[in-house]
């Protein structure tokens, strides 16, 4: 794991870095989404996490849920297009997981995509990743400190 600017970025995830989202592949076609450590700290304590429904197909740049803290109400939009398959009720039960572990315990949705292998390549990964945040945190004079 990288840290940027005091936030913790990790190679191993597919970033939208304009809009704070990672996914992650599991096995083929299939995902996991959540919100960067830059999202949670943006929003600070979340109140509440709302997925939308499993078997539900999401457009890249739709709204996979809506999360709600003292500072922010919005949606948390998809890179990629897909299937729901599964919603981390966890998550809603308690949504400050995303603020302790938004790498882990606190992802949002699971999703089939079906072309992974195109919609993954304009998402950067690694090292272009960190850079690209790097440059994107320092642009907009953010930190997580």
């Amino acid at each position: 794991m990288a840290s940027v600017s005091g936030c913790d970025i990790r190679e191993d995830r597919y970033y939208w870095v304009e809009k704070h989202v990672w996914v992650q592949q599991t096995e083929g076609d299939m995902v996991v989404l959540g919100m960067t450590d830059v999202a949670q700290h943006l929003a600070s304590s979340l109140v509440a996490v709302t997925p939308k429904k499993v078997g539900k197909t999401i457009q890249r740049g739709k709204s996979v849920a809506t999360v709600e803290s003292g500072k922010f109400v919005g949606p948390v939009p998809t890179p990629v297009t897909g299937e729901i398959l599964e919603t981390n009720q966890s998550l809603v039960g308690d949504p400050q997981l995303a603020n302790r572990d938004p790498y882990g315990e606190g992802w949002i949705v699971r999703l089939k995509v079906p072309d992974w292998a195109g919609e993954s390549t304009e998402l950067p990964t690694g090292e272009a990743a960190v850079a690209a945040y790097g440059a994107y945190l320092e642009q907009e004079g953010i930190t997580c400190d």
